[in-house]
């Protein structure tokens, strides 16, 4: 597993954010094509996990994102 994730951070070392965009709209398309395959009977279920776990990623994700974003505009701009 180790290596695995090693190999993910050396892909994404190499990439700019478009690329990262592009990867993380695909992996939400697969999200919603196996949301489809959930029984009517597990959605309310299965809406409830994505729900805790969009928000248990997307605070620290934007939190990382704005820390980053106001040292950013802070820094003095080389022209």
């Amino acid at each position: 597993m180790k290596k695995l994730f090693a190999c993910a951070d050396v892909y994404l070392a190499s990439r700019d954010w478009k690329m990262v965009a592009v990867l993380k709209f695909c992996l939400l398309a697969l999200g919603l094509l196996l949301g489809l395959c959930v029984p009517a009977r597990h959605k309310k279920k299965a809406a409830i996990a994505g729900g805790i776990v969009f928000v248990l990623t997307y605070i620290p994700l934007m939190t990382d994102f704005a820390l980053s974003a106001i040292k950013t505009l802070k820094a003095p701009v080389d022209e």
